[in-house]
């Protein structure tokens, strides 16, 4: 499970679940985040006023004038988790229209991998992604695992502004823009589907980690005409 309790700063507590990027890591790490988030909600531990998971790390913050760090890893020393519990992750699809003027790298990801347009489409949405993270602007989604025939580095140098819904990969990765923001991903796509909703304070984000993504294909007038 946990590999490693330490400080970070004087007001948090980072969690190391292990070095890998993987779906059995990533569960434990979302387990916790569940379990404390259920227990903070309850009330029945107080002090902590920020859980961040990511792909292999949980870092928990805290009010230092309420509790700190020994008590802080006190509690997750004695967290037993049950990994039976039932979960509320969900399996979306989102729509994505590929055209050339959406897909802003498809072009260049054929000369770079070698492979054509279509077989990188193929590849791309013949895959189900699992939501490790969300991150770096609010809701966007970091999905794995990438098909490793189509996996490439980031753009040598970023976008000052990526287009809200832009679909992009790189790594073992694939991810939505839910705003408009600078980036460096690879673009294949945009889907008109709203991503985060800050309208929505109960549940802004719609994909939310541990849920699974798959990706359909529409085409540009099914993008234009898009209405949720």
């Amino acid at each position: 499970m946990i590999k490693n309790i330490s400080n970070l700063g004087d007001t948090a507590v980072y969690c190391d679940f292990g070095s890998e990027v993987n779906e059995s890591i990533n569960a434990n790490v979302i387990d916790y985040f569940n379990h404390l988030s259920k227990l903070i909600k309850e009330k029945k531990v107080e002090g902590i006023t920020n859980l961040t998971p990511s792909y292999n790390k949980l870092i928990i913050s805290f009010d230092l004038t309420k509790t700190n760090y020994k008590k802080i890893a006190n509690l997750i020393d004695s967290l037993i988790i049950h990994r039976d519990i039932k979960n509320d992750n969900q399996k979306i699809k989102i729509p994505v229209c590929c055209d050339d003027e959406y897909g802003l790298d498809l072009i260049r990801l054929t000369k770079k991998l070698n492979i054509n347009k279509d077989k990188i489409l193929e590849l791309y949405f013949n895959t189900e992604y699992f939501c490790y993270m969300t991150g770096f602007i609010a809701g966007m989604p970091f999905l794995g695992d990438l098909n490793k025939n189509i996996r490439c580095d980031r753009l040598e140098t970023p976008r000052i502004r990526m287009p809200k819904g832009s679909v992009g990969i790189t790594e073992q990765f694939a991810n939505i823009y839910t705003f408009e923001s600078p980036g460096g991903w690879n673009i294949i796509g945009n889907t008109p589907k709203k991503i985060f909703d800050d309208k929505n304070l109960d549940q802004p984000a719609l994909v939310n980690p541990g849920d699974k993504v798959s990706f359909y294909q529409i085409t540009k007038e099914e993008y234009l005409n898009w209405n949720e």
